[in-house]
Formats: C-alpha cells, structure tokens, sequence
C-alpha cells in the first residue's frame, strides 16, 4: 500500500499504522473513540477525536463511536446527545450505528461466567476500606483476599445471585484472579463487576451488576475488530490487564492498545469533575458556557471546526505529556477567521456625533467590501447627518500618540469622510454626551493632495444602525495553571473576574440584522464575533467575542 499523500508531520502512530498495513497486519484499520457520557466534551477529546477519525479516514479505515456506558448513575442522555453533536459538529462520521459498551452486556457477563469456570474469578466480599488495606502499595505486595479461594460452584451461585439482585450495593465483587504481588497494580485482583441497583438509559431495569471500565474496554474492541486502541497515556500501566483480558478469554481478535500524550492546555482546567463543579455551583452558565473548555462552548464562541483541527494537527502527537499555551488555539481561530470572515462595523461605546455642516435630511448610500482581500461582496451603509463613534475614540486630553479624535484633531472614518472635532457637548456632571463635528466633502474614500490624517476610527449610522448587546469573553482563568489554587484554596481562587464583559446599548451597522448563527464577522478594531446561539434574537442581537483581533495577553 502506498503512503497516503498528506502534508501532516508523521508521527509515532501514523508510522505505526503505514507499517501494519504495508506488512499485511491489516487489510484496513479501524479505529473508535469511546467516550463516557458522564459530561460534556472538552478540548483534551477534540485531540483524541481527529486522531481517532483522522488515522482512520487518512489510510481508508473506519472509526467507530462507542459509549463506554458502564456507570449508569454518573450518566445522561444529555451527554450522549451532545457528544454526537460535538463529533458531527468538527466534521467526522462514524461507521455504522453509534455503538454502546452496554451492547455487550450479554457478552461481558457471559465472559465473566467463563473466567469464574476457569478458576481466573472470584466473588470477594471485602469492603472498599478492606479492599485498600489488602492491595497493597507502590512499595509493598498486597494480600490475597480472604474470599480468594472460594470454590467455582460458590462462586457461581454467588454471582448469579449478584445478577438476580439479592445483595446491596457495594456488598458484594466480581474480581480477576491473577496476582496480588505484581509491582503493576491493576494486575492485583482487579474488579470485574460491582453490583449497582441503577436504572440504566439503554438497558433500563436489566440489570443490577455493570462491568469495570478495564473488564469492559478491551473485550468491546474484540468485538468491534478494532485494529488499534488508541489511549492517552493514563491507560499505559492498564495495557498488561487489557492484554490479560484478550489473553484468558475465547475473543474474536486481539487488538493492541497504543498510547500517545493527552492535551494540557494553559488557562483551562479539563477535569469532568472541575468542569461541572463550575457548572453545579453556578461560577459559569452551562456546559457551553463560552469561557468553558468544553467543544459546545468553543462552538458557542465562535469557534470553527477547521480551528480546532487545525490546532490539533498543529501540536502534533507524542508519547511526552507538556502543556501547550492557550495562544496557539487562539492563533489558530483568529488566522482561519481572518482569512474568511467578513469585515462589518459595531460601535461598542456609543458616543453620538452630529456633522454640522451636513445637510439635514440627506442620506448617502456608501458601500464598503465585505472582506479586504476576498472578493464576496459588499455591504450598504447609509451615512447621514447623525452616527456613532466609540466613546473611546475622543479624548480632550489625550496621551501622546493618540491618533484619534481630539478637539481640533481630524480622522477618518472607515470607508467615508474626514472628520473634524469642534465641539463636545456635556451633561451636568462633565461627561461627553455628544460630539459636533464637521466633515470634508472632497475627502470621501481619499486623501486631498498634502492632506495628513491621524487614524482611522469606525462607525454607524445614528438612524439606521441595530441596537444589539455584545459580551467581550475572555479567559476564564487569571492563571496558567488553574489547578493549583491559593495556598490551601480551590482551583476556583483563579477565576478571572474579567472573563465576561457584558456590554447593553451597542449599535451596529444595518447589514448585521441579516446575520445567521452560522456567521462569523470581524468587528473592526474590536475582534471577531459571532450571535450567541442561545440569548440572542431578532428584536435584540446578541454578539459573543470569538477572540480579539491580537493577543491581549502579552504571551
């Protein structure tokens, strides 16, 4: 087989995957990602996702999704709903139906009967705290299990009865026989099954005893023909279990199990446990909150898919754990919305301005291009007597180097006239209200021979222009590494209280009535955005902050 044509690094696993294939290991390779539906995707998962899918789709195999719903209290339809979205949402299908750990009960438990046959199995009724005290430590052998030589028959009519539900949560386990003195300690006696009376979302009432994670993994990629496991690195000491499981059970493959780094990503804390405290306690709204670093906020900021692949491919795939800094997922949203785009104006802090010399009742159609270097268009504003300049762009005072509006001072704005600064009017307490300007008549879309202007400062229409809200998001932590609270404090201590700025009254120009939630614009001078998917509407636009138009964070 030939090496498929791709301008991507060729890391461990793509080389791994070429050369079982060129050997004849495997006439296709399939892949899955089985994520838990205990809570919503984070942007740890959308490293996983592309590689699961992208390996696959990249050397013509498939890649199965595959709940691994074996907790059912801990689960919610919500999640699974929403882990599907966020799959689709970045641009890759899985093969087939979804798929459910839960779907090989049957199997699962059929296997756990085999193992018990065997003498490899045993019903253990120690407590948790006994159980602890029995395993052992990192530098000392565990204990065998009181219950550890209970005969095949007892041991039978135990689990049967597990399975019927005559016993307690917590009562009672199912665990592997295979050595209490290994210095790895997943191999010491692990759980198989644990009885839990849950109503589960596929099985409903079925059943009252529900698999380990370990016992169930690589039995489903068995039954799955997964060709190869691919894990984060917490699952490297799992791999001799996994192998235990293939190795003492009658499965239809053997698949191999691979590891490579998990995403840490700088300003963000990608715990489930974390993520939905946040959302519990109310420090965020929702799981797709947009300071969240789960994928259903990104998307609600504005976020693309090819973004989010593109940084993933970007940070590569290694077998060494490191932290990548939250500016390059940012460089990588503001390069793709720069090159798409549209440009559109929206004055945040509006400070009216009256052109005096203008005639009254006049109105000019100016057209300005949707995009600087794309040619897709051009949007219509209407100029007029009467507009909107940011409050920001007038100082009486300024600083040296201010190259906006000043008394006497002249700029430009953005695709129309230049503009002078006469007069500011203010209320009783000395605040600016409004600005009495003059404009320039020879001065639309150039500069007079000779002529010097400043800057150039944007606007809206005063008549025409929508009033909208916008929230200027920003980081959610003050901190690069968030998990590590004020001494004897919380990873909460480092909430940025600057995270979201809600900003009520702005206007923007007429042609963003017409925006779709599947629009992404640059606010010129301001950043990028798009409509907030769940509080924004018709009579009130709301506009998220995407990312700024620079790093405002020094590095």
């Amino acid at each position: 087989m030939n090496k498929p044509e791709s301008t991507a690094p060729a890391h461990f696993l793509r080389q791994i995957v070429q050369a079982d294939l060129e050997a004849g290991k495997h006439s296709q390779i399939v892949t899955r990602f089985p994520p838990e539906p205990n809570g919503y995707l984070h942007i740890g998962h959308a490293k996983s996702i592309c590689l699961n899918f992208g390996l696959a789709g990249e050397f013509g195999g498939v890649c199965n999704l595959r709940f691994d719903d074996t907790n059912p209290t801990k689960e919610e339809q919500e999640y699974i709903d929403a882990i599907k979205q966020d799959v689709e949402w970045l641009g890759f299908q899985w093969a087939g139906e979804v798929r459910h750990a839960s779907d090989y009960f049957d199997q699962l438990h059929a296997w756990a009967i085999e193992l018990i046959k065997a003498g490899k199995a045993y019903v253990c009724d120690l407590t948790p705290e006994q159980a602890r005290e029995y395993r052992g430590s990192l530098t000392e052998p565990g204990k065998n299990s009181p219950f550890r030589d209970r005969s095949v028959e007892e041991n039978l009519d135990l689990f049967a009865r597990m399975t019927a539900g005559e016993f307690a949560d917590g009562a009672k386990v199912l665990r592997a026989k295979i050595d209490m003195s290994a210095p790895n300690m997943n191999l010491r006696d692990p759980i198989i099954y644990r009885i839990r009376h849950a109503h589960h979302h596929q099985t409903g009432d079925k059943w009252c005893v529900y698999p380990s994670y370990d016992f169930t993994h690589g039995q489903s990629d068995a039954i799955e023909g997964i060709t190869h496991s691919i894990c984060t690195l917490e699952f490297e000491d799992h791999r001799p279990l996994y192998e235990w499981f293939l190795d003492n059970l009658p499965v239809p493959c053997k698949p191999r199990q691979y590891e490579f780094a998990r995403l840490n990503l700088n300003y963000t804390v990608t715990s489930k446990r974390k993520l939905k405290q946040l959302v519990d306690e109310g420090h965020v709204d929702g799981w797709d909150d947009p300071r969240m670093s789960t994928l259903s906020a990104f998307r609600r900021r504005g976020y693309t898919p090819a973004s989010i692949r593109e940084f993933c491919e970007r940070i590569g795939v290694t077998r060494s754990d490191g932290v990548v800094d939250m500016g390059m997922l940012e460089f990588c949203i503001r390069d793709d919305l720069d090159a798409h785009a549209p440009r559109a104006m929206c004055v945040l802090r509006p400070l009216k301005v009256v052109i005096t010399n203008y005639p009254e009742g006049q109105v000019e159609t100016l057209e300005l291009p949707r995009h600087p270097k794309q040619d897709i268009g051009v949007r219509v504003l209407p100029f007029s007597r009467e507009i909107y300049i940011d409050r920001d762009d007038f100082m009486i005072d300024p600083p040296k180097g201010y190259k906006r509006l000043e008394p006497g001072g002249e700029v430009r704005l953005r695709g129309s006239y230049v503009i002078r600064a006469d007069e500011a009017i203010t209320d009783a307490e000395g605040n600016i209200v409004e600005l009495r300007c003059s404009y320039d008549p020879d001065t639309l879309g150039k500069n007079p021979e000779g002529r010097k202007v400043k800057g150039v400062i944007h606007w809206v229409p005063a008549a025409e222009s929508i009033e909208c809200e916008v929230r200027l998001y920003d980081r959610l932590f003050k901190t690069a590494n968030p998990d590590k609270g004020e001494e004897g404090g919380s990873f909460l201590d480092n909430i940025n209280p600057e995270s979201l700025v809600v900003l009520k009254g702005c206007r923007a120009e007429p042609s963003l009535a017409e925006a779709s939630l599947a629009d992404r614009f640059q606010f010129e001078r301001e950043g990028y955005f798009c409509l907030d998917s769940k509080d924004s509407s018709a009579e009130l636009p709301v506009f998220n902050r995407t990312v700024t138009l620079r790093d405002s964070w020094g590095g």
